[in-house]
């Protein structure tokens, strides 16, 4: 028996006994680390042994205990992502409740709506302005009945409750954290062995979380995933290879999103060092002081560093730019080759004249591009929506392998990830191990595994929709499978659109092409569905396009009139016209429409974890796309 299958075969019940195994195995050692502000301003990083994380996890579960909270009943968590949310999660698990997780970008009315259909009975809010957003809706919410603040308002309102660390909203009771652990400690004194027995009698099919998938249409739905998922995603991630006990992760990811969720499993299960810090705004600033070895992104991260390295060589002009145009044609072209041979050879190799060049442009290029990662990563796995091939080859070839994987809400995260040893641009890689995979007639991509939701809550007839009784889960998505078993997304089954002459147009593929040409895209919508031809309406980066404008003529004009100008759509046509080179002629763009702002989730047009919802898009900006189809004939 292997090791992999070992592993699946005898995993434990939940994380949370995990979770316990891990801070006996190696209570001395470093889990987290996380920043701390200081009096004047600046941060420092401070840690937490697993020891010390032990601690507060269950004085965090005794507490929950003590205010009444038993098995499977829900508790939500509303927060950005940082250590109290990974340690009130856990304190969750361990009391053998089960958590809600609710994305702080959502609004009052969506948080209540999660907060009633998941019945959740208390709730870990980051602060109070969270606070506020329940409390403003807690008229539809009887049975929640506690709130724990992770910050204290600082200046907060005076309050005749004699309990200074507790107050009430409307009926819903107010503490903090530090106050909750107060009460576990406390909790604990008098019945020692609570949380190792509520541990003890978590079963494997005990809900563990409900996250609501967001959604590009309609209300989320509540994802039912169990103590096995969670527990099979750990022992799947290691026996991937994916994580390593001496790894440093970078998480900042959201952690109300599965990508997040899972690894967490994942690192309890290793046993390496998360650092944990939610702020975007930071990502770039925490990469050289954490220095991490792994870590977990979206594509459009990718995205936005591969412009912003474009956006500066093109800045400083002359033989600098001519110098970057070549590193990354070398780049792309000494990952290609390499990959291709790999395929056909097995052994990722290059011409000798391509090795050369590829070494010289490390020197003076992709040095400082790995040293902006912070100069020790050794993959990035990447996910939630696709990553354009030519982006990909580009920070392979700059030895910043970028693993992509594929997953959803309903499979618990991954269920294909790219193996670091053979990993494969283009494709999601090959399914973990003890997940099967399979293609329908259609094209739909199929799953089955221990990973697989046990449902939509309180929606049977949702769930019978998208799990067959044989256990199989359509994903919506369209893919295939090659001879050595790597998984190929095409296409989102319901985005597949045809046009008036009867031809099928995939729009993620022309998306993809368009982002990995044009360093100044940030999202890019290809229409055409029952029309003649297709269109576009395309965001640009500020961040990228406003320096563009200030040395061409645009300086001084605000964002909205420098990408609406004569000069920009000049400027975007080109690179629509080099996308259309490679298209077939009805996937062709034969119009676009350059919009005044990005696309934002406060405007309902992403979801949280930035995907585009397209009929949201489409009616915002029904005005333009009429326009481009205005007088249209067939093309």
């Amino acid at each position: 028996m292997s090791s992999a299958q070992y592993l699946l075969e005898n995993r434990p019940h939940s994380v949370a006994h995990l979770f316990l195994s891990r801070v006996e195995a190696t209570p001395g050692r470093e889990a987290y680390r996380f920043p701390v502000a200081r009096d004047d301003g600046s941060e420092e990083w401070r840690s937490l042994t697993w020891e010390q994380t032990a601690r507060r996890v269950k004085a965090i579960a005794a507490g929950l205990l003590a205010l009444g909270l038993r098995t499977e009943e829900r508790v939500a968590i509303s927060s950005s992502t940082r250590v109290e949310w990974i340690l009130a999660d856990l304190g969750v698990m361990c009391a053998g409740a089960a958590a809600t997780a609710v994305y702080p970008s959502t609004n009052g009315e969506e948080t209540a709506y999660i907060l009633a259909d998941s019945d959740s009975r208390a709730i870990f809010v980051e602060n109070a302005g969270q606070l506020a957003k329940v409390a403003a809706h807690q008229d539809a919410l009887p049975g929640l009945r506690y709130a724990i603040l992770f910050d204290p308002d600082p200046d907060p309102d005076p309050d005749p409750d004699p309990d200074p660390e507790t107050a009430g909203v409307d009926g819903l009771d107010v503490l903090t954290l530090a106050e909750l652990e107060r009460r576990g400690d406390a909790y604990l004194a008098e019945h020692p062995d609570a949380v190792d027995s509520a541990v003890r009698g978590i079963a494997p099919e005990q809900l563990a979380t409900l996250i609501y998938t967001s959604g590009t249409t309609g209300r989320p739905k509540g994802v039912r995933l169990v103590h096995d998922c969670w527990s099979y995603q750990a022992v799947a991630q290691e026996a991937t290879g994916l994580v390593l006990p001496d790894d440093v992760q970078f998480l900042w990811l959201p952690l109300s999103h599965v990508f997040g969720k899972a690894l967490i499993s994942g690192q309890v299960q290793s046993g390496h060092v998360m650092a944990v810090d939610g702020r975007i705004d930071r990502i770039v600033a925490n990469l050289p002081v954490v220095r991490p070895t792994i870590m977990a992104s979206a594509p459009r991260v990718f995205e936005k560093v591969y412009n912003g390295i474009a956006a500066r060589a093109r800045a400083e002009g002359g033989a600098k730019y001519k110098i970057f145009l070549w590193a990354a044609k070398v780049a792309r072209d000494h990952a290609r080759t390499g990959q291709e041979r790999m395929v056909t050879t097995g052994r990722r190799t290059v011409p000798l004249s391509l090795a050369v060049q590829h070494a010289v442009a490390d020197k003076l290029v992709y040095g400082k591009i790995r040293a902006a990662f912070g100069g020790a990563l050794r993959g990035s796995a990447s996910g939630s929506a696709a990553l354009a091939p030519d982006i990909g080859y580009f920070f392979a070839g700059a030895g910043v392998n970028v693993l992509e994987g594929y997953g959803l809400t309903e499979t618990a995260a991954a269920c294909t990830v790219n193996p670091a040893d053979d990993f494969r641009v283009g494709t999601v890689g090959k399914p973990l191990p003890g997940t099967e995979v399979r293609i329908a007639e259609d094209g739909e991509i199929l799953l089955r595994g221990p990973g697989l939701m046990r449902g939509y809550h309180n929606l049977p007839d949702k769930t019978a929709e998208v799990l067959e009784s044989d256990g199989w889960f359509r994903t919506g998505d369209i893919g295939e499978i090659d001879k050595d078993g790597y998984v190929r997304i095409t296409d989102r089954k319901k985005d597949l659109f045809k046009t008036s002459g009867g031809k099928y147009v995939a729009p993620s593929e022309i998306e993809g092409r368009f982002k990995a040409l044009c360093p100044f895209a940030s999202n890019i919508l290809v229409i055409g569905d029952a029309r003649n031809y297709c269109t576009a309406l395309i965001t640009l980066d500020e961040s990228v396009i406003m320096p563009w404008a200030a040395t061409n003529g645009l300086a001084g004009r605000p964002y909205a009139d420098v990408v609406t100008s004569p000069e920009v759509h000049a400027l975007v046509e080109g690179f629509v016209h080099r996308v259309n080179d490679d298209l077939q002629r009805w996937q062709t763009l034969k119009k676009f429409a350059v919009l005044p702002r990005d696309l934002d989730v406060e405007h309902g047009e992403l979801t949280p974890s930035l995907k585009v919802k397209r009929p949201v898009v489409e009616r915002t900006y029904a005005d333009l796309v009429d326009a481009m189809y205005e007088g249209a004939r067939e093309a």
